[in-house]
């Protein structure tokens, strides 16, 4: 429950897309939150007030002049009492007025008089949203510190396709979550490999690993959340790419070597999470190796696949690196071994068959003065930890 304790002023107004509220509310009450609905006079067109009220169990404040705080005075109240305000769908019209500070409604004018965050979801026709006044409006509102949620690209309910959707609840939760994280790595590009490698034996078959990639998609969340630009290089996995994240898919070791070191150049942090595999077959038959009876198993030469850690640290100018071991056995002295092995300051060691396909992780830091355990536990949080540390250990050293 990454949002226990927080209050949400949620404002809806007129947007075909108002429907998508409905769905942000229950993902944030099952978040912990508890939600107070604002509902326009337009957005009341496209959902009703008893949807929201049933979602939130709160009765909905949708009139200035008719308020149920005490003094009269919702734009103050509400506002005062918020953690953070959502206004989703978000018009051209709200945008405009929020920008430049009209308040004409209660909606506009709770915008105005808000002493807390403000996260917009932009959604409009794609010609609306590409006008230039929305694009000043979107600009002051950034310079101004508010947030800005999407929009995303894709068909629209006018029948024309582009930029303009409102982003889907599931992704707009995740930066609802997003908003109450430090900005620890802001202006700083992080480059994450996750999940395994996969290396053909022949059109069928390969070697492969147990990773599931959760624990480096959670780094790359995290990343994202603290302000970074995050690049993820992924192997095979049944995992969406974090919202905001931008996902390069690899299947082999080769393939992730590649991709890391065309994109490495740009990235002050690098942080290998992958289960890559160390070795791949020699040959790759262009067809599926038959069992015949009578023969035994055949032999499977192997070579050495390119080490992308070692390599990167390797580098001339290298960005902040940090590794990943997953050990069945001896932690401390495997993990160890690997950080002076690969030369990087910083490795993070688990238990790989502790923890692979799990939600949950249990890490230990290695550096030069050491180790220390960073906890257990739920692996976004533990990501969110690695994080911070990764972030002071940058500012100290200035980097």
């Amino acid at each position: 429950m990454h949002l226990s304790g927080k209050h949400i002023v949620l404002a809806v107004t007129g947007g075909v897309a108002a429907y998508k509220a409905a769905e942000l509310c229950r993902l944030l009450v099952k978040q912990g939150a508890s939600v107070q609905a604002v509902l326009t006079a337009s957005g009341a067109r496209f959902i009703g007030a008893a949807t929201l009220q049933a979602l939130t169990g709160r009765p909905v404040v949708d009139d200035l002049w008719q308020s149920p705080v005490a003094d009269g005075m919702p734009h103050i109240g509400l506002t005062r009492a918020a953690d953070l305000v959502v206004v989703a769908p978000a018009t051209a019209d709200v945008l405009g007025k929020a920008a430049n500070g009209i308040a004409d409604d209660l909606l506009s004018t709770l915008l105005l008089a808000s002493d807390k965050p403000v996260l917009f979801a932009p959604a409009m026709n794609r010609e609306m949203w590409g006008h230039p006044a929305t694009q000043r409006n979107v600009a002051r509102l950034r310079a101004d510190g508010a947030l800005i949620s999407g929009p995303a690209a894709g068909e629209q309910a006018c029948g024309e396709v582009g930029e303009g959707r409102m982003v889907e609840p599931d992704d707009l939760l995740q930066d609802i979550v997003a908003a109450f994280q430090p900005r620890l790595l802001a202006g700083r590009t992080v480059l994450v490999t996750a999940g395994p490698t996969f290396e053909a034996i022949d059109p069928v078959r390969g070697l492969t690993n147990r990773s599931s990639g959760k624990m480096g998609y959670a780094v790359a969340r995290a990343a994202r959340e603290a302000g970074a630009e995050v690049v993820l290089v992924s192997g095979p996995t049944a995992l969406p790419a974090p919202h905001g994240v931008q996902r390069i898919d690899v299947v082999s070791a080769q393939e992730m070597f590649d991709a890391v070191m065309a994109r490495v150049g740009a990235a002050q942090i690098f942080i290998a999470t992958a289960a890559v595999a160390d070795w791949r077959p020699v040959h790759v038959h262009a067809q599926k190796q038959k069992k015949q009876e009578g023969e035994g198993a055949p032999a499977i030469a192997l070579q050495p696949n390119p080490d992308i850690l070692a390599t990167v640290a390797a580098l001339p100018q290298p960005p902040f690196c940090v590794g990943f071991a997953a050990e069945s056995e001896n932690l401390a002295e495997n993990a160890a071994a690997k950080r002076l092995r690969k030369n990087v300051p910083l490795l993070v060691g688990n238990l790989g068959p502790d923890t692979f396909g799990r939600d949950d992780n249990r890490l230990e830091l290695f550096d030069a003065a050491g180790h220390h355990p960073l906890g257990s536990g739920d692996k976004l949080v533990l990501a969110r930890k690695l994080v911070a540390e990764i972030a002071a250990r940058l500012d100290r050293s200035g980097g």
